[in-house]
């Protein structure tokens, strides 16, 4: 971690009796606090503030007359990894959006290639310019009911508990496994009592969740309507507040963006790549959303940092004020929040402060080695016509349990894209048991050829999602070639892909290289037919088997409300 200045200069500083090392003049700063804007310099000595609400000589200066700084933004729970580049790429990309703190779960990385992929975020956190608070990922893999590269036992955790870029136990999915006392899931939870646990609870109420909460689970971004929202908030939980790529709970939870409640809410994106990034923003894209949406600004910037630090134990940082870590961001507008110039841990942002920083050597290459695969492997045989179905909700990872007629032709249930229904299958890709399960998705719009990746959440197996079982195997088959990515094929061609050779889920390539690759993907994907405005996200989600209430793994279809695979 950043060492902190000497105490006798930081007093000097704050003081007068010396310049500060940097001086942002001639703005107003926004008080989290009283709701304020404060006229005054904000003077910083190395990494954090020392002065407001005066006038300071500083070795730098840079005016910021006619600006608004406020603190820097924390995203409070993503997966870094769903961005689709290496830390340090991502720390080029958001950070100079606002985003100072950004509080990951590696779990992705770790379903792939365990304590390896999580020790390679925790050595990335040394270097780069945003600060990156790393959650020990609790559940690896997050059930019994798939197949991952890894698996992470309570004692490989601990000795990790302690490292300063650790805040404490990631999102706990098996929340049937807290409510109904699994021994392993009790170990953890035992092993970290007392520290920071993350919960996920999707739909988890009532008595349910008295039990989650009473394990000491204290913060929570499952939430998808206010009603379960406020119930939350009543039981002492704090509220992350998601807006990823998929899954936008954003609007439906507006309601409660309150000052009455902003203390207790925060902010965070999950699951974002690099294309809505661009298209959309980040934490800022959520402000100016909020905002436009008739939420006071005061609230809207709460949440995105001192109600967030807060929550998390980070009390040097979310207020622009003496003594707190120097990450800021200098605004024209409030309700635009669009980043002039962004400070983090009091270095200004940009490209000569990203050409500075150390690297680490990219882990976990060539880790997909599927079965053999052909045509024949996506059939889906069985005698019954009634046929389980996931229903896809748009901007939801939550999914309908659906149910249809789909008549066998020759011992196969195949496509039916005049009904949209396409064949959805997962592949072992860790190469540990050869696994294929088929099954039908709705919702893809898709009319001819597929799509495949290796991001499929948490277990991270090939997922493919088609209506041509040949076009089917060749994107599978690509996949293995290019070390795990996103293919799109049609026609017996492969028409756009995407390498993520790091763990089959990070590109080796800078941001803007893999937003403009992602492009590509969607709109060969839209050529399909595909409607779905983010349909690779989408489409990861259909193998999690912690969210209601069908999905599919490489075990075969899912019933999360009975939490247990289909016969």
């Amino acid at each position: 971690m950043p060492t902190l200045p000497p105490l006798p200069d930081l007093i000097d500083q704050a003081h007068g009796r010396e310049p500060a090392d940097l001086v942002l003049r001639g703005g107003r700063v926004l008080d989290l606090v009283t709701g304020d804007l404060l006229e005054g310099d904000v003077a910083i000595c190395g990494n954090t503030i020392v002065g407001t609400c005066a006038d300071y000589e500083g070795r730098e200066v840079i005016d910021v007359s006619g600006k608004i700084l406020v603190p820097g933004f924390i995203d409070t729970h993503l997966h870094i990894e769903s961005s689709c580049v290496t830390p340090f790429e991502f720390d080029r990309c958001v950070c100079p959006k606002g985003v100072t703190t950004a509080i990951c779960d590696p779990h992705e990385i770790a379903n792939v290639a365990g304590l390896a992929g999580i020790r390679y975020f925790l050595e990335a956190s040394a270097h780069t310019l945003m600060d990156i608070r790393v959650q020990l990922s609790s559940c690896v893999p997050s059930t019994t009911m798939e197949t991952a590269g890894a698996r992470l036992e309570v004692g490989d955790l601990t000795p990790l508990m302690d490292h300063p870029a650790v805040i404490g136990l990631a999102e706990f999915m098996n929340y049937p496994g807290v409510i109904h006392k699994d021994p392993g899931a009790l170990a953890k939870l035992e092993a970290f009592r007392g520290r920071h646990i993350d919960g996920h609870a999707p739909l988890v109420r009532g008595k349910d969740l008295n039990a989650y909460l009473s394990a000491g689970i204290r913060t929570e971004h499952e939430a998808t309507t206010a009603a379960e929202a406020r119930e939350k908030l009543q039981k002492g939980m704090r509220v992350l507040i998601r807006e990823g790529s998929v899954s936008k709970d954003l609007t439906a939870l507006i309601p409660l963006m309150t000052e009455r409640n902003s203390p207790y809410l925060c902010l965070c994106t999950d699951d974002r790549n690099p294309l809505d990034i661009a298209e959309h923003g980040h934490l800022d894209y959520m402000i100016r959303t909020a905002i436009a949406a008739g939420v006071e600004p005061l609230v809207a910037y709460r949440a995105a940092s001192l109600s967030a630090a807060e929550a998390f134990g980070l009390k040097d940082r979310g207020q622009i004020a003496p003594g707190k870590r120097a990450d800021i961001v200098v605004l024209a507008d409030l309700a635009l929040c669009r980043a002039d110039l962004v400070i983090a841990g009091g270095r200004v942002v940009g490209d000569a402060a990203f050409a500075a920083r150390g690297t680490v050597a990219p882990v976990a290459r060539h880790s997909v080695k599927p079965p053999t695969i052909s045509a024949e492997s996506f059939r889906y045989a069985g005698n019954r016509t009634d046929t389980p179905v996931i229903g896809i909700l748009p901007g939801k990872i939550i999914t309908e349990h659906l149910t249809e007629e789909i008549t066998p032709d020759s011992g196969d249930k195949r496509p039916d894209p005049a009904r949209d229904l396409a064949r959805v299958t997962v592949i072992d890709r860790h190469g540990r048991n050869g696994n294929i399960a088929n099954g039908f998705v709705r919702g893809f719009g898709m009319t001819k050829g597929a799509i495949a990746a290796t991001v499929c959440h948490d277990h991270h197996n090939i997922i493919a999602v088609g209506v041509d079982y040949g076009d089917m195997a060749l994107a599978a088959q690509r996949l293995a070639e290019i070390e795990g990515g996103f293919v799109v094929a049609e026609g017996g061609e492969v028409l756009a892909e995407l390498a993520l050779p790091i763990a089959g889920l990070m590109s080796l390539e800078p941001f803007e290289v893999v937003e403009q690759q992602l492009r590509g993907l969607r709109a060969a994907a839209l050529g399909l037919g595909v409607t779905l405005e983010e349909p690779f996200l989408q489409m990861a989600f259909l193998a999690l088997p912690v969210i209601p209430h069908l999905k599919i793994t490489d075990h075969g279809m899912v019933d999360v409300d009975r939490f247990e695979v289909m016969p």
